[in-house]
Order: C-alpha cells, then structure tokens, then sequence
C-alpha cells in the first residue's frame, strides 16, 4: 500500500458496544465515559481496528472535556485532565500491544498512528447541532469556545499524539477559531473534517464548504494535512470532495473522508434507519482516492468488519496504479 493513503478507524462507538454489552447513544459523554468505567474495552476497541487495519487510530475523545467530566461524573478538573491523558496511554498502548502481534507478519498498517480526537464545542452541549448547524457559535463568544477546547488540545498534544483529527465542525467560525489555536502549536499537525449538508456545497451551518477548506488549509501553513468530510451519507460525499481541487484552485489539498454507515439519523428519535437509497462505504472508496483523499475510513454505525473492506478496496487501488 503506497505510504500516502492512510486507513482511519470506524465508528468508536459501534465496535466498543461489542465489548461493553450496553446502549452508548444518548450518553452526554458519549464513548469517553469508558475512558473511567471500562478502559479495557477503549483498548480491545483500538485493537479491532488496528487488527482490521487501520494505519491510524482515533482517541476516545470526541465528546471528552473538562466541564463534561466535572458535570457528569463528578470529577475534578485535575482527574478529568488525566482521563483525556488516558484516552492517548490507551490508544499508544494498543499500537505496542499490535507491533508486537505482528513482528515477522506482512501487513499493510506495520507503524500505525494515533490521532487526538477533538469533536465540536456542540458535542459537549449534547443537542446535535453539530449536526443542525451549531447555532451556538452565534451566541456563545469564540474566545471562550476556544478556551473550552485548549485544555483537550494540550492534554492530547502533550500525552504524544501523531497529530489531531479536528472532526465534525458545523460552522466556519468553529473551524476558523480552531485552526487559529492550531497555530499556537506550531508542531501540531491535524486533519479538520466537517459536518455538512447533503447539498453538496455547505458545511451545516450553511457556509461555503469549498470556501471554508481552503481558508482554513491556507491559513494553517503546512499544518493540516487534509481537509474534508465526516459523519455523512457516503452517496452525499463525492460533490464536497470535487469542489476542494478544482481546476481554478491551482493546488492540491489531500483529503479525509470517513462517513457514516449510509443510514439515516434522526435527532428528534435519536434512531437510525436503513432507505432505498443504502450504498455502504466501500462502494465509494476507489472513487474518493481518485479524486485525491488520502485519509479514509468511516464513522457512526460502522465497525472493524467495515474497515477490513475499506482497507480491501484500497489495497485494490493502490495495486492497480502500480501495475
């Protein structure tokens, strides 16, 4: 597999289920209270798919801060910094633990990396709007949101993450003022993915998609190492991706592609559910690599059983443009 095309991880959510046996959807901390009940299945989760192949792995941290723990589980500020430190000690611990699975094996993921997850400011309010559009960047102050997320950035930058997934923005302002604390750490790199309409032109809050990726990719000076989509309909991918490297741009931007399984979600029955118009990841894959991502994976609703296809298909792709 050539080196530039990275496989991420699936939905955390959906493999960790098959290890905690109880419903994780609707929790206000979501995947990162198991980062205090049970890190054993965080780890057995980012060993599934390091198993499935995956050449970097997220941190159970998307719904993780410090105001969520203190609210939620009653923790200090000093014991929820140290969860969001484990998160990373378990997701290194997971890479050890496969390195020495495969020594003396061929495999397509032998040095796999860890990326510090950072979800939304909307992912703590617990309401979907990153989702909906994340109204609250109109209300909230953009310092203080920042200021929200530093300590997750240090806590992850510190504890020896590859780089951050920045996942699931919902508005330019969001990814404008993240990408702004970004530069305060000039080491850092990061991938920044959005949550968008399925116009195939808008991020949620209605915002240029195309207008909004190059802002941020030509602001961050060599720092994000790809730009794109997450947490969509798969069939709704493929007319964002276009716009980002169209002829007038005069550059390539990599690209990061990870949607959800091609169901439909609902926010008012927090529930899921399967139309005539399903198509599953891996039917998309070789045509995103074409058009230029190079990270890719999938989220919500999808588990190890869907990366090891997606891992497939673009080992297949990678074969035929060596041939």
């Amino acid at each position: 597999m050539t080196s530039d095309v990275k496989v991420i991880d699936g939905g955390f959510s959906t493999q960790l289920v098959t290890h905690v046996g109880e419903v994780i959807d609707g929790d206000p901390l979501w995947t990162s209270r198991f980062l205090y009940s049970n890190p054993d299945a965080v780890f057995q989760t980012h060993l599934d798919y390091l198993r499935a192949g995956s050449h970097v792995i997220e941190t159970a941290t998307y719904q993780a801060s410090i105001p969520g723990y203190v609210k939620y589980l009653d923790r200090t500020e000093e014991e929820a910094l140290q969860l969001i430190k484990t998160a990373v000690e378990l997701a290194k611990k997971a890479v050890r633990v496969y390195k020495e699975e495969i020594k003396g094996k061929d495999v397509s993921n032998p040095e796999p990396m860890v990326a510090g997850s950072i979800g939304p400011y909307a992912a703590y309010l617990h309401d979907c709007s990153e989702y909906t559009g994340g109204s609250y960047a109109n209300i909230e102050s953009m310092d203080s949101i920042v200021e929200w997320h530093r300590p997750r950035f240090e806590a992850l930058i510190n504890g020896g993450v590859d780089l951050l997934a920045i996942e699931t923005i919902p508005c330019a302002r969001e990814a404008e003022a993240l990408v702004g604390l970004l530069k305060q750490y000039p080491d850092t790199k990061a991938w920044l993915s959005f949550s968008c309409k399925v116009d195939g032109k808008s991020i949620a809050d209605g915002s240029s998609f195309k207008q909004t990726v190059l802002k941020c990719y030509k602001a961050a000076s060599g720092q994000i190492v790809a730009c794109g989509v997450n947490c969509l309909a798969p069939r709704s991918v493929t007319p964002l991706l276009k716009s980002i490297n169209e002829k007038e741009i005069n550059q390539f931007i990599p690209m990061v592609a990870y949607p959800n399984s091609g169901e439909k979600y609902s926010s008012t029955t927090f529930s899921w559910t399967i139309d005539n118009d399903f198509h599953p990841p891996e039917e998309f894959v070789k045509d995103w690599l074409d058009i230029g991502v190079r990270y890719i994976g999938s989220c919500c609703r999808t588990g190890s059983k869907d990366i090891e296809r997606i891992a497939a298909e673009v080992k297949s792709w990678t074969k035929s443009r060596l041939t």
